[in-house]
């Protein structure tokens, strides 16, 4: 998941793709520095346009993970959530809860009233947010994709632990010991470690060997490795192709 960071270091939060154009720290743009809450993503700074494609890309083939078991899906997710109706069944699914029942008028104050009962109901999970319904219901892309990744860590990531550490330190530990006897597989982080697909496809091969030959793989082929791990994943594991090779 590539993401558009935002970083505190005393700058006012300045975008970490700013300060590298004034003279500060290199662009980073991974995961490992994307774990932070929605209330500090900025409403007026400008989205990246490869940033955007990608996060709503990712972040439509999450939600429709999750909204295939229900039979339904989203395609334009700045749209889809505008009613709230499947903001509420997204929430439903992924937390095995029942929402109050939807307001099914068409107007604005429907759209509103629901979007909000699916807001209440990420508050009531001990979660601060800053996006308001009316954002949602005007389609503010960027506030969408804020409340999208607020609802990945709270439900999806944030109670994973492994030993006492973070859901990001335990998967990062998990993935080191899994993939240890590999050759050419050294995984130090979640941006440069997964770059050319051995990682991907240590991972799958160590848990089913049958469906991959670890050795035949190179480095030299990074395109082709991850296009057989996301496949290989996507057919024989149940695991939504949520990236691009590239």
């Amino acid at each position: 998941m590539s993401a558009y960071v935002y970083e505190s270091n005393g700058q006012n939060g300045m975008p970490s793709k700013q300060r590298a154009a004034n003279g500060g720290h290199s662009q980073r743009n991974s995961v490992d520095d994307y774990m932070m809450p929605e209330e500090e993503w900025e409403r007026e700074a400008v989205l990246d346009p490869a940033w955007e494609r990608q996060q709503k890309k990712t972040f439509t083939a999450w939600c429709n993970s999750h909204l295939r078991k229900v039979g339904t899906s989203i395609e334009n997710i700045e749209e889809d959530f505008q009613n709230g109706l499947k903001l509420m069944l997204l929430l439903e699914v992924i937390s095995n809860e029942q929402l109050p029942k939807p307001d099914r008028g068409r107007m604005r104050f429907h759209k509103i009233a629901n979007v909000n009962k699916a807001l209440d109901f990420i508050t009531s999970k001990g979660v601060k947010l800053m996006v308001g319904a009316e954002e949602i219901v005007d389609g503010n892309l960027k506030m969408t994709l804020g409340m999208i990744w607020t609802i990945i860590l709270r439900f999806a990531i944030q109670d994973i632990s492994v030993e006492e550490m973070s859901a990001k330190e335990g998967l990062l530990l998990w993935c080191q010991r899994k993939t240890s006897p590999y050759k050419n597989v050294n995984v130090q982080n979640f941006h440069t470690s997964f770059k050319d697909g051995l990682a991907f496809c240590a991972l799958i091969h160590r848990h089913r060997p049958d469906l991959l030959d670890y050795s035949k793989l190179t480095k030299d082929d990074p395109l082709s490795n991850l296009n057989l791990a996301f496949d290989i994943a996507e057919k024989h594991l149940d695991i939504p192709k949520m990236l691009d090779a590239e």
